[in-house]
């Protein structure tokens, strides 16, 4: 009698996340992992906006479920302005994740500079109801340089 036959499915790991993501920080047990791009489709550069878009992987290697509750974005360009971006959840979403899960998402920020860095911390909660800060780690935002 013939065994029946097993189908093994196998997904290829995202290369980008396993050779070295941009940015990497570990802050109470929640890893936070950030590629970013530019969006040279996006931009226009001869009107002083240069776009980036970051894709964000956060995941919980604690051992408690945690949700992410709020974002502070540290936005510097080239010219050392400043500006600060807060609100609730990331991309519309505040999510829940149990150990073990990541959440990913992409988001975009615009420049009136060719280069620039982000940094910031997402604020969490605990299941118990204990709110913390997770790090961001800062990222550079860099143009490719063309010559016109």
């Amino acid at each position: 009698m013939d065994e029946p036959a097993i189908l093994r499915v196998s997904t290829m790991p995202d290369l980008r996340w396993e050779i070295a993501p941009m940015s990497e920080a570990v802050t109470n047990g929640v890893r936070v992992e950030v590629l970013c791009r530019y969006a040279p489709e996006n931009s226009r550069p001869l009107h002083r906006e240069w776009v980036f878009q970051y894709t964000v992987r956060i995941t919980n290697q604690s051992d408690e479920t945690v949700q992410l509750i709020s974002r502070h974005w540290i936005i510097t360009d080239a010219l050392e302005h400043v500006e600060e971006v807060q609100g609730p959840g990331v991309v519309g979403e505040q999510p829940v994740l149990p150990p073990g899960e990541s959440f990913k998402y992409s988001s975009w920020c615009p420049l009136p500079t060719p280069t620039g860095v982000m940094r910031g911390t997402y604020q969490m909660l605990r299941a118990g109801g204990e709110q913390f800060d997770i790090e961001i780690a800062p990222f550079a935002l860099r143009a490719k340089q063309t010559i016109h």
